[in-house]
């Protein structure tokens, strides 16, 4: 494997994959992990997140050899493009990788950065872990309720990115069609109109499906919800549901429920080895994420719902600043905190770290390092805890100290230390 200009660690090994059918890895004590900082303030957290993922490897008798990646404003420093293709190709290579924010310029050929990146890698589960650490300001009153997991799908609905302009040929040819040979005339609005078209597909909802049941019962969740408003568009989101549905009884049948049988079989009582499989419209969801968020385990829905309901719960515990997020593929991850570039902040060793992080934290429990991923939360907690935070928290907490993003990177490491 040779690279024009990313180099290749000589102190690592790559990440090959033990099991074609299942996406099983074989690691290496020392992996190598590509890693693309990021634009904006990626140039602030994405080392510092490399010094705590390094301070957990090294803690557990492991190491990281990170290979350093270019995409957004680096890229274009070093390549003349956003998004090249040896980029791209050592992500795939990997398999393992770490990503900071990145920002699409206007008029770059891409309408998102992260959204081509996923799709050229074939990221079909986009995964977000939502839970409280103690000392977090919240906004709501229990905050400590939500430990909720929510796997959106990564590659269609609207996402997809299949729409044209209005007042252009295009849009008038794709109202003609929708009209005239389809026959749904009169339900476009005269004028200028843009179209867009929202793919769902059988094989795309039910890879995703297959992926958060696996992660439910690997992991002792109690129950998967499926996110729709299958109510209004019967082809698209109420087939999501029902694909989802055969998945659980097709395939896991021994090890799932229905809500249905839970009451009507169970009175309400799960057994211990079932899996509850339910539904719930996409707006009601957003509101029992507030009111019956403790229901609530593993959520599993198209783009666009994936995208609402994670940054809401995300709000209920803190914000995007401390939300982790990975991207999952076939025997491939690409790990990314969920928030932006904040490109106002870039450079001034200010902003809080921790989402970074704890997307460094979810790279490592794939890799199969669940007692380094352990040892990352327990420090950011307990960081988080002490008062001596980044300026987003320490302004909320009531006698707290502000620290730079170095700073409480430094100390996290730390406390890693202290805890090994």
């Amino acid at each position: 494997m040779s690279y024009d200009i990313a180099e290749v660690p000589e102190d690592g090994e790559r990440i090959t994959v033990a099991d074609e059918e299942s996406g099983e890895l074989s690691v290496p004590e020392t992996p190598i992990i590509p890693i693309i900082h990021g634009d904006g303030i990626g140039t602030d957290v994405g080392p510092a997140a490399q010094k705590v993922l390094d301070a957990a490897a090294d803690a557990t008798g492991r190491s990281i050899a990170w290979m350093r990646l270019y995409a957004g404003q680096s890229a274009r420093d070093r390549y003349d493009e956003n998004l090249p293709e040896e980029t791209v190709r050592a992500i795939r290579e990997h398999r393992v990788a770490i990503k900071g924010p990145l920002t699409t310029p206007v008029g770059s050929g891409f309408r998102s950065l992260n959204v081509a990146l996923r799709k050229k890698l074939d990221l079909f589960a986009n995964v977000r872990p939502t839970y409280y650490l103690d000392g977090v300001p919240s906004p709501v009153k229990d905050p400590e309720e939500m430990d909720m997991v929510t796997f959106r799908e990564n590659t269609e609905d609207v996402y997809a990115g299949i729409e044209w302009e209005a007042g252009t040929e295009d849009a008038e040819r794709a109202r003609e069609f929708v009209e005239e040979e389809m026959g749904y005339e009169g339900t476009i609005h005269e004028g200028p109109v843009g179209i867009g078209v929202k793919p769902i597909s059988e094989f795309g909802t039910k890879r995703l499906v297959r992926e958060a049941i696996d992660y439910a019962l690997a992991n002792d969740r109690d129950s998967v919800t499926f996110v729709h408003k299958g109510n209004i568009m019967k082809f698209t989101e109420a087939a999501f549901r029902d694909w989802g549905y055969e998945v659980a009884e097709e395939e896991y049948g021994d090890e799932t429920i229905t809500e249905d049988e839970l009451w009507d079989e169970y009175d309400g009582e799960a057994p211990e080895d079932k899996l509850v499989v339910k539904d719930r419209i996409a707006d009601n969801m957003l509101q029992q994420l507030l009111t019956r968020t403790s229901q609530y385990d593993v959520l599993a829905m198209p783009n666009l719902n994936g995208d609402y309901l994670s940054d809401s719960a995300g709000a209920q515990i803190g914000g995007l600043g401390i939300a982790p997020g990975v991207n999952f593929g076939q025997g491939m991850a690409l790990a990314e905190p969920v928030h932006g570039s904040a490109p106002k902040y870039a450079g001034e060793d200010k902003v809080n770290p921790t989402a970074m992080i704890l997307s460094g934290r979810e790279m490592l429990d794939y890799l199969g390092w669940s007692d380094a991923a352990d040892l990352v939360r327990d420090a950011i907690e307990a960081q988080i805890e002490s008062g001596r935070v980044t300026y987003d928290l320490e302004r909320q907490i009531e006698g707290g100290e502000r620290l730079a993003t170095s700073e409480f990177a430094e100390e996290v490491v730390e406390r890693i230390d202290d805890l090994a």
